[in-house]
Formats: structure tokens, sequence, C-alpha cells
């Protein structure tokens, strides 16, 4: 396996020096891509330092804060560019934990080879830390409607960490994958899953950020819950239609 770990980040410049810190601890053997949406804060500037003491560590600059989506969607690219067979996708503000790295890097190298391995929340074994209960259930919930609605196989569908085999994801056509926000895990799930990509869950641990604001909005919530009825309705018109059409 050759492993890239893309870390979005924007004003994290508090956090992210013991994000790569512990993800050097944890998996020493993959490299880092920190992509940094240009910010005031300094978190380009001191990645850039990290960078130039440490060869394992590169950094993408964009000139814009265009959302988490196409800030992945950069990463990506920039794996499948520079030959690495799994890239992972990874926050910086300590919600993800990079103790849980080595076992999504060794499941995502089983002999089933999985296309995506997802750290979960919501299988038997994962859990959420200082989370309030009105935001678990609502996560729960929400995940359970975006799987039943577009028969996603995949309880945490809305998940952030977790590992893709690049030459699937070669096969996606990254202009037409519309979600920059938070849609955008359930939007790549997605079209994993309609490439017939092999889908699987590892427990993790998810843990409420310590240093820093959540990006998390009721905006971000509302955008997820509409995007998803509109495209199962979509897809349910497709059915009834096939099934009309027989």
């Amino acid at each position: 396996m050759k492993v890239l770990i893309c870390i979005p980040t924007y004003n994290e410049r508090e956090s992210l020096p013991g994000i790569l810190d512990r993800t050097r601890a944890a998996v020493p053997h993959v490299d880092v891509l920190v992509i940094d949406d240009n910010s005031p804060d300094g978190t380009g500037d001191y990645a850039d330092e990290r960078a130039a003491g440490d060869s394992q560590i590169h950094v993408l600059h964009r000139t814009t804060k265009d959302g988490l989506g196409r800030a992945y969607l950069a990463g990506f690219q920039w794996a499948i560019d520079e030959g690495y067979t799994h890239v992972c996708e990874m926050d910086a503000d300590g919600s993800h934990r990079p103790e849980h790295l080595p076992e999504l890097l060794t499941r995502a190298d089983e002999p089933d080879k999985p296309d995506l391995v997802i750290g979960s929340r919501w299988v038997d074994g994962g859990e959420v830390v200082n989370w309030p209960k009105h935001r678990e259930v609502l996560s729960r919930a929400g995940n359970l409607y975006i799987k039943l609605w577009l028969d996603l196989p995949a309880k945490d569908a809305t998940a952030g960490f977790r590992v893709f085999r690049t030459d699937t994801l070669a096969k996606l056509d990254f202009s037409t994958i519309e979600s920059k926000g938070y849609f955008f895990q359930v939007d790549m799930t997605l079209k994993m899953r309609d490439l017939g990509a092999i889908i699987v869950e590892v427990p993790i641990s998810f843990v409420e950020r310590e240093i820093g604001d959540s990006k998390m909005s009721g905006n971000i919530i509302q955008e997820a819950f509409v995007r998803a009825t509109k495209l199962g309705v979509e897809r349910r018109g497709a059915q009834l239609k096939t099934l009309l059409g027989r």
C-alpha cells in the first residue's frame, strides 16, 4: 500500500501541530497532504514549515475557501496523479483520532480489497465522546433516514474519516460531484455504491473537537436533509418508470 492522508484546513493553526504529530506517530510509513484554503490565521505557513522538515508531509495551497468537498477532491486528484494506492480523509480538529488509522488501513488491505472503508460511529463498537444527547439523536436519525431513503450500505454515510482505493476513485468524474459541504460524504458513498464498490465500516471513537469552533450549523444539516430527499425522490421515480415500462 502507498497511502496518502488528506487533511483539509481552514484556520486550524492551533490544532494542526498536534494532529500532525499524532498522525506521524500512528502511521509513520504513510504520507500526509495538508490542503489549506488560504487560512488567515497562518495554518498554511505552519504546514509549509512542517513540510520543509519532513519529506512525508506535503502542502496543497488553494486560493479560496471553497468547501470541504472541493478540498478533498483536490486531494484525491493529487493522490491519483502521484501514484498512491489509497487516500484517507481526516479532519484537522482532532475529532478523528489518528490512532484509529492503523485499523482503517489494515481493513483496507484485507483480501476482499474494499474500495471504501468508513470509520463509523454507529456500528457496534463505535461511539461519540463529549456530544450532547440531542446531537447524537440527530446524527443517528439523519443517517438512518439517508441509509433507507437512498438504499446505502452504510450506517454512517455522513462520516468523514474514511479510506478510498484510488483506482476506484479514478473511475469517477469529479466534475459531477456537486456537494461542497456536509453532504459531500453522502454523495461520495452514493457514487461509490453506484460503481458497485465494496463498502465496509470499522468502528471508531469520534471525539468532539476541543480546540477551535465547530463548523457544523443548522444550514449544513438542512442541506443534507434536502439533498437526500431530492436524490431519493429522483431514484424512486426512476425505479417506478422502470417498473411501469415492463
